[in-house]
């Protein structure tokens, strides 16, 4: 059994008594999606689609999880919320103002809970030392180096990062645990179309216009789904809209479940052409679920995803994408669904309930000091 104090003020003086985790109590989680979409969310929305799996897989394991996310979020946990829909769904939300009711309305019931697993960025690390309930920080990739110095400041909190590759020096890991999806949801095509798929969001960075540039001078069809953000917008009007004419470019927005599995299942291959250091990628397991190859630059964390020559092909530029594409026939799709399971989400779920162990663990030797 562990001794462990649970969010109270300093100097309150009570303590309570908890099972290890695989002891088979009922850990209380207070877990800490976004805001932007709903959870699970409608169409985009890769964080909101994570805190989802993760949710419900620990709700079925005999969790107690209570969830802070949009009042319209669906969700076998307890749900606690302050922003009605996200704030990217309903413009009459301020979004700077929302995210500080949504994040302090978690810590203000911290003392309920014997963690907090926050998958909000850097903002929840500052009131991570007005309780005593330890905070876990899933992150979700580094925006920005701008943002560093908050992680540095509350370095000795716990983290888990999403793969090897999307590390900060200095913070105190306590795992890598892969992204899961539900790879059951997808079913793997053995009969694929002859076009290619950019599916994700569009992006200079993402790769958009590179894809396009891989379809033209192969002479596929490229079929583009994913979301334009504002931010983005100005990128989208002058590099990707005027190339699109309805046939051999093809733009569909953003897409629901179903026309994202059926578009997968029978692209030819995928584009990740990407030019930064990719965190994770739930589109490349995606892809490989649904047993379509991908092709994607050599950058952050592809290949702990990819097996270059088996799944897809690992390429340095553009010319070289272009090159593999004729060599695609080559992957046996039955390979890339294979792969796809090892992020499955019971892996992933798999992986927290271990991380919440190691903290119990450390929270109670620190108790017995």
């Amino acid at each position: 059994m562990h001794r462990t104090r649970r969010g109270l003020r300093e100097g309150a003086g009570v303590w309570f008594t908890t099972l290890s985790v695989r002891g088979g109590c009922r850990l209380k989680i207070g877990m800490l999606g976004t805001i932007s979409w709903r959870t699970p969310p409608r169409r985009y929305g890769p964080w909101e689609t994570v805190v989802h799996y993760l949710t419900e897989g620990l709700v079925e394991r005999g969790y107690d999880v209570t969830l802070f996310a949009t009042g319209d979020s669906v969700t076998k946990a307890k749900l606690e919320w302050v922003c009605p829909h996200g704030f990217y769904e309903d413009e009459s939300l301020d979004a700077g103002v929302y995210q500080w009711l949504h994040i302090s309305n978690a810590f203000e019931k911290a003392h309920e809970f014997d963690i907090i697993h926050s998958h909000y960025d850097f903002y929840p690390l500052t009131f991570s030392r007005l309780t005593d309930t330890p905070l876990l920080t899933t992150i979700h990739g580094f925006s920005s180096e701008r943002i560093l110095p908050v992680y540095r400041k509350y370095w000795d909190n716990y983290y888990v990062s999403i793969s090897d590759a999307d590390r900060a020096e200095g913070l105190n890991y306590v795992a890598t645990v892969y992204n899961g999806i539900d790879v059951g949801s997808f079913e793997c095509g053995d009969a694929p179309d002859d076009y290619l798929l950019f599916f994700g969001r569009i992006s200079r960075d993402k790769g958009t216009h590179r894809a396009i540039e891989v379809a033209k001078e192969t002479g596929m069809t490229l079929k583009i789904a994913g979301l334009v953000a504002s931010e983005h917008r100005t990128y989208f009007e002058k590099c990707v809209k005027p190339e699109i004419d309805g046939e051999q470019i093809q733009y569909l927005g953003t897409v629901d479940e179903k026309t994202r599995n059926e578009l997968f299942k029978q692209a030819y291959c995928s584009l990740h052409l990407i030019s930064f250091a990719e965190p994770f990628g739930l589109t490349l397991v995606e892809s490989l679920a649904s047993g379509t190859p991908v092709i994607a630059t050599d950058q952050g964390s592809v290949r702990e995803i990819l097996v270059d020559g088996e799944t897809g092909f690992i390429v340095q530029s553009v010319r070289d994408a272009i090159d593999k594409v004729g060599e695609i026939g080559s992957i046996r799709r039955q390979r890339c669904r294979t792969r796809a399971e090892r992020f499955d989400v019971d892996h992933m779920v798999d992986g927290y309930i271990s991380v919440y162990d190691t903290i119990m663990e450390r929270e109670a030797e620190r108790s017995a000091i």
